[in-house]
């Protein structure tokens, strides 16, 4: 269950941060409302999942994995750059966030 709780926390987690490039610094109206309620419902889910999974690894693997999706989002949606840097850089964070759970 905390798993899949975490799960949805970051999934709102990255539709609160698209919502944030689709607001373009709040002068749209509905994806400045989504921001707060995706981000809302991220942390709230986030508070329940911190009853259940210490603070160290359920923090990172949220803002890890939060971080690689919203990388991805951008180089395939908005065709931010990519390079072979930033494709090292995401794989390392997946390992970091592999390997948090692994070794715990």
């Amino acid at each position: 269950m905390k798993w899949t709780l975490l799960t949805f926390g970051i999934i709102f987690e990255v539709l609160g941060t698209v919502c944030m490039k689709y607001a373009e610094g709040f002068t749209k109206l509905i994806p400045s409302i989504l921001v707060f309620i995706f981000y809302g419902l991220s942390l709230a889910i986030l508070v329940f999942v911190l009853r259940r999974m210490e603070v160290s690894i359920a923090y990172a693997i949220w803002a890890g994995a939060g971080t690689a999706l919203i990388a991805l989002i951008g180089i395939i949606w908005f065709h931010d750059s990519i390079s072979t840097a930033k494709v090292i850089s995401l794989c390392l964070i997946i390992m970091g966030i592999i390997g948090l759970e692994l070794f715990d």
